[in-house]
């Protein structure tokens, strides 16, 4: 075992709990690690070795890393499963996995209220805060995944029933190497798929599309305008489901889902959709189940407002795709979006996010390791301000904005340069926003 964060050590207990002899290895100390009380839990069943270097991995059976550990770490093991691959083995129920640039996390929990709401016996884990190897045990009819690339590099295989690919934009280049690599390790979820199986791919993404020649599964698209074919698509404000000849017809009223608003909620809506009705569960029951549902926290939500200026959070945008996304989302003309990006580029060009910037705001407030490098992008199309912290660059948006427009932190960069998380980060701006927005409503005079 590699690692010994709550993948790895939700791994240990799985192999140790069925016999194995467990070694894991961390080469941070257990007080860099933290965790003391699930360290200790795992007792006398796993040899625990903190602060200590990788040791051979010839030596042993079968090693096991966890996602943040790169391919080239473990290349010289004789055999590497991942806990995606583990969980695979382990569960005889059929998954639908999910993997893509952005989107993942918000589509899985659609899709697992979908499944609810039509009567299966469903659950959302993986890459999403949930081990996926949590699943082992419980009575379940489906489960499904959230699979980051990390985690498609030990896989083996792995075979999900219904394979959901939303989208494919530059991210993670520095672990893997470049853009090519990247999509490779994606299009992993595919290759173990046969023609009993389904392939749900993003009609409206080039790169996505491509990938239907990589998989021998049955592909069913998702588009935000009518392609033909099978698959959910948009057309006029319904949800259009083609599916072996035969056509479902949904009206939602959008208005009633403040939740899932956006055009990059439109495409994860749509997928589920199409995973939903793949997997053999009834639509019209599945939608129902929209009505009630929350977004997780840091995903486009609206923390504040006063003075007719509201503050979205969507710290979740760790890249310039998610970013470029979020900013469409509040397209208008013209723009009314102060933009508050920044963080640590993890080797991403940010050239098509200034682009797309300079259309949809009219002006940015830089935080982090990567204010420079987008304030030369943004050069000629946007005027930019550098900010120390996250709670000025809040200030400085808020004092600039007019009744109308929405400040929104999407920061296309990852958090650790100045924060532990993308969590920490979004509740820094939440709470720095709320502080602004009570201070404006004592001035006015409202409770």
């Amino acid at each position: 075992m590699i690692g010994l964060g709550m993948t790895g050590r939700s791994s240990a207990a799985f192999c140790a709990e069925r016999g194995a002899r467990v070694v894991a290895v961390d080469e941070r100390s257990r007080e860099a690690i933290g965790e003391r009380e699930a360290l200790d839990a795992l007792g006398d069943r796993v040899e625990l070795r903190c602060g200590e270097p990788i040791p051979p991995l010839a030596d042993f059976d079968l090693v096991v890393p966890s996602p943040g550990v790169p391919r080239a770490r473990y290349a010289e093991a004789t055999r590497a499963w991942g806990d995606i691959e583990l969980t695979g083995r382990a569960l005889a129920i059929p998954f639908i996995a999910v993997t893509g640039t952005n989107g993942k996390s918000t589509t899985v929990r659609v899709i697992e209220a979908m499944l609810r709401g039509a009567g299966l016996r469903a659950r959302a884990a993986g890459n999403i805060g949930s081990p996926a190897l949590s699943l082992v045990g419980e009575p379940l009819d489906a489960a499904v995944l959230e699979v980051s690339s990390f985690q498609l590099e030990s896989v083996e295989s792995f075979r999900p029933r219904v394979a959901v690919v939303l989208n494919i934009s530059p991210d993670h280049l520095d672990r893997h190497g470049s853009f090519e690599a990247y999509v490779d390790a994606k299009a992993r979820l595919l290759e173990q798929q046969n023609e009993d199986d389904v392939a749900v791919l993003n009609l409206d993404d080039p790169v996505v599309r491509e990938l239907s020649s990589r998989t021998r599964a049955r592909v069913v698209g998702f588009a935000r305008t009518p392609h033909g074919g099978e698959g959910a698509f948009f057309d006029a404000g319904r949800i259009l489901l083609e599916s072996r000849g035969s056509r479902t017809e949904l009206a939602l009223d959008w208005g009633a889902l403040p939740d899932l608003a956006g055009v990059h909620n439109l495409e994860n809506v749509l997928a589920s959709f199409a995973a939903v009705q793949a997997l053999g569960a009834d639509p019209r029951q599945a939608a129902a189940a929209l009505l009630d549902f929350e977004a997780l926290p840091h995903r486009c939500r609206t923390v504040a407002s006063a003075a007719g200026v509201s503050f979205v959070d969507d710290s979740k945008a760790t890249n310039p795709g998610a970013a470029m996304r979020s900013l469409e989302s509040f397209a208008s003309t013209p723009p009314r979006v102060l933009w508050i990006a920044g963080g640590r580029a993890k080797g991403a060009s940010l050239d098509a996010l200034a682009a797309s910037a300079g259309d949809r705001a009219r002006a940015a407030f830089l935080i982090g390791e990567a204010a420079p490098q987008i304030e030369a992008a943004l050069a000629g199309r946007l005027p930019a301000t550098r900010c120390d912290s996250i709670e000025a660059a809040v200030l400085a948006a808020a004092e600039t904005a007019n009744a109308g427009d929405v400040v929104l932190l999407a920061p296309g960069c990852a958090s650790f340069d100045q924060f532990a998380s993308f969590e920490e980060r979004g509740e820094r701006f939440s709470a720095a926003a709320r502080r602004w927005a009570d201070a404006r409503r004592r001035e006015e005079g409202v409770a």
